[in-house]
């Protein structure tokens, strides 16, 4: 499947939902952010027609695949698309990408604190609402506070000492009956704290109780006949409800955190990981998982925090969680809420996970029939996503297996063109290795491989694929750079959570599209070798079980238990035999060994 079709999937399936969506490059660099009311719809425009600015068919060019981001409304896709436009800086999102920001309403930390617009954020102690994407909305807002409350609007400085030396005189905002004159202090700290409180209650939308006793001034006006008056508290009623729904405070110390939900079912698992920095969310990010062993869900959400906390750079002390338990976590609070914001935001990760989840259903539905050329294709796209100059027509994997440490083995897998070659399949016994060293055993193993065919001169692989994260890949990196071969193999670890892949000398990993033929085909790789690993393992492990158990019986020789062995097939069988019929078989002296055995290891 070329990149054409593959988008063309994508956007066949994307939900009519508002969000957020990300188009990325042949290198998977996010390369324009953009919001949406219908995100299928827009989304597709930009595949639909020939566009005329030249800007943006350039931008088609190069787009290789795309990511989006269910909100629960336009005004939430403004915000997160202001938010991961901040943070990844696009190159053709020519708008958003400077210092400016939406503005936010900031309650300063001063005597009688003023309540005024702002674009910048300081860490003074000032209480900040918002970011507010409609600036007329904010303005509509500011107003309707200095319709109802008498909030100073001047910058004097009102401290105890200031004003007691009787320099200040009341402006006209004090005739006009805005403010109550603190400057000449004809108002006192306390009551201007009270009515403080209420300006507070508006800006984090608990509002009820003003609306309530609009209400009754309204009626009490329209009674008195006073109708301008009741039209004006009519008014200010409906735009106070146009506030009724929460507006984000951002204080010190609430103001980092991640959340992360995970979702098993029977035969996969899905995650969705938001990184909140400031209140505002910075990185959105919904995949399947791999869950090979089929662990329980705090043991998931255990193994995988850590590794998104490093992708995503999270230095937080609190991640939000899907589940009422605590995780075990290293610098970091796990919590479970049951309302407020944190709620909200875990719901919106439950939102895009089944979001997902319905786009990759889909996909499936609609996947073509036709995979004849489906191997050299996956070979293709891993090409392009790793950029490699050379084809990688032959592709080696290597993984380890062992049980604590036991009967340590090492597997190479071989695919030729996109297909398994298991006439090539090898086997590793480890021979330097004492104890569980998964990193020596990872370069014993590959040193083995290429040491062996360099010698009798063959063909080299174009690339080697490493089944485990840094260290197994540094592990065999070292190996290949001992025997002069860094030059002339391409190598890269493939972790298995989250199926990331490690490059030598590139700090941050690479994540493949979880529906591409090139991720597809690693796995393949890894899961063929840790398969044949696994058999080769089993088998010198049930070798050696036998020897080590009956080996112990002195006056049992290797042809009597090879005997034992064929007639009654397992040791569990030959102890519930009667000793009568086993001394038919080897004889009496050495059956009554054999029994004598059996009852001391009861």
């Amino acid at each position: 499947m070329n990149y054409k079709d593959h988008l063309s999937n994508k956007v066949a399936t994307l939900p009519h939902n508002p969000g957020v969506y990300q188009f990325l490059d042949q290198n998977g660099i996010i390369i324009y952010v953009g919001k949406a009311i219908d995100l299928k719809k827009r989304v597709s425009s930009y595949f639909q027609k020939d566009h005329i600015d030249g800007k943006t068919r350039t931008l088609v060019k190069l787009i290789r695949d795309l990511r989006f981001t269910v909100v629960s409304s336009e005004l939430d896709a403004l915000l997160l698309e202001n938010n991961l436009i901040k943070s990844y800086r696009p190159r053709y999102n020519v708008l958003l990408k400077d210092d400016k920001t939406y503005p936010w309403i900031v309650v300063k930390k001063e005597a009688f604190p003023r309540v005024f617009p702002t674009r910048r954020k300081f860490n003074d102690g000032s209480t900040y609402y918002g970011p507010y994407p409609n600036v007329k909305q904010m303005h509509q807002l500011l107003a309707l506070i200095r319709e109802l409350f008498q909030i100073r609007t001047c910058a004097l400085d009102l401290r105890t000492q200031k004003l007691e030396q009787r320099k200040y005189k009341v402006c006209l905002e004090f005739h006009i009956g805005k403010c109550a004159g603190p400057c000449e202090m004809l108002q006192l700290s306390s009551a201007y704290d009270q009515t403080l409180k209420s300006v507070r209650l508006l800006l984090e939308g608990k509002n009820f109780s003003l609306i309530q006793q609009l209400k009754k001034e309204m009626l009490t006006h329209a009674s008195n006949q006073e109708f301008e008056a009741a039209q004006r508290c009519k008014e200010l009623i409906d735009a106070l409800s146009k506030y009724q729904a929460k507006s984000m405070v951002v204080s010190d110390h609430t103001q980092n955190f991640d959340v992360c939900y995970i979702e098993k079912n029977q035969s996969d698992a899905w995650l969705s990981y938001l990184v909140i920095c400031e209140g505002s969310i910075v990185h959105a990010y919904t995949s399947k998982i791999s869950d090979p062993l089929d662990v329980p869900i705090s043991t998931l959400y255990s193994q995988v925090i850590p590794q998104l906390r490093t992708h995503f750079e999270s230095d937080s002390k609190e991640i939000v969680i899907g589940i009422n338990e605590a995780i075990p976590l290293a610098d970091v609070k796990s919590i479970f809420p049951k309302i407020g914001e944190k709620k909200q935001l875990l719901e919106m990760a439950v939102n895009n996970v089944r979001h997902a989840q319905l786009q990759a259903k889909k996909a499936a539905m609609n996947k073509s029939t036709s995979v004849q050329n489906a191997p050299m294709q996956a070979v293709l796209e891993l090409q392009s996503a790793l950029g490699l100059v050379k084809v990688p027509q032959q592709i080696e994997c290597f993984d380890n297996s062992n049980l604590q440490g036991t009967h340590p083995v090492s597997a190479c897998v071989v695919f030729k063109n996109g297909v398994p070659s298991k006439a090539d399949y090898r086997h590793f016994n480890v021979k330097t290795v004492v104890g569980p060293d998964d990193f020596s055993t990872m370069k014993e193993a590959v040193s083995r491989r290429y040491g062996r065919m360099l010698a009798e001169g063959h063909a080299l692989p174009d690339l080697v694929v490493i089944d485990g994260g840094k260290g197994q890949l540094g592990a065999a990196l070292e190996a290949i750079q001992e025997l002069g071969l860094q030059n002339e193999m391409k190598l890269v670890g493939l972790a298995k959570r989250l199926e990331e892949i490690y490059k030598p000398g590139f700090s941050r990993s690479l994540i493949l599209d979880r529906r591409s033929l090139a991720l597809k085909l690693v796995q393949q790789l890894r899961d063929e070798a840790h398969r044949f690993g696994l058999s080769h393992h089993r088998n010198q492990r049930s070798k050696n079980a036998v020897g080590s158990s009956l080996d112990q019986i002195k006056g049992l020789g290797p042809k009597t238990i090879e005997l034992l062995f064929q007639e009654f097939k397992t040791i569990g069988k030959m102890s519930t035999t009667s000793e009568e019929v086993v001394a038919k078989k080897i004889g009496a002296a050495k059956a009554k060994l054999l029994f004598e055995y059996f009852k001391k290891t009861e």
